[in-house]
């Protein structure tokens, strides 16, 4: 239970801050910069396929010049599940994928909506893998169980379990508000 702090919103008397899980002042300082980092990881690939900054979309492949970031994606799927991605390509996968890609960057950006954007991008990351399913490949993976997909979504797991948007984020305020749901 959180200590009284004088003129505190009922919601708040609550609420399970940072300090209270994580002790050292240093880890939450990692935690912090991590946080950082993968929303970065989230909101970059958002931003140069929309725009085609060249870095993994060209200019020429751009959503907003008609390029299509999740089909093409999903079409070239490999593996035991690239029928299955093949068969539910299409446009509203665009808009999810680059809604997902942009919801997930900036909620674990601010600290605020961890909870939610560990489980959406959990599962993004999830549905990524499988859709390069690296058992069974070899010379193209350097591990044929786990790759960068397994890490990104346990960081972002252990983000939301260590209400690691209280760190250089917004998540102190947010929680106040939403208390320790799964908004938070």
């Amino acid at each position: 239970m959180t200590k009284s702090r004088g003129n505190v919103h009922p919601v708040a008397a609550g609420v399970t801050f940072q300090e209270e899980v994580v002790r050292s002042v240093w880890a939450r300082r990692f935690l912090g910069g991590l946080r950082i980092v993968l929303g970065f990881m989230f909101l970059w690939p958002f931003l140069d396929k929309l725009f085609g900054l060249g870095y993994m979309t060209p200019a020429a492949k751009a959503w907003i010049d008609g390029g299509t970031p999740a089909q093409g994606f999903m079409t070239h799927a490999e593996g035991p599940f690239a029928g299955f991605f093949a068969s539910i390509s299409g446009p509203w996968a665009d808009w999810l994928f680059m809604l997902g890609l942009l919801g997930i960057g900036v909620a674990v950006l601010a600290g605020a909506g961890l909870k939610i954007a560990a489980l959406a991008g959990g599962l993004l990351l999830l549905l990524m893998y499988l859709a390069e399913f690296p058992l069974g490949t070899t010379g193209a993976y350097t591990n044929p169980i786990f790759d960068s997909h397994w890490v990104e979504g346990l960081g972002l797991a252990v983000l939301a379990a260590t209400y690691a948007g209280d760190t250089w984020g917004v998540g102190k305020w947010w929680g106040r508000k939403v208390g320790n749901g799964i908004l938070r």
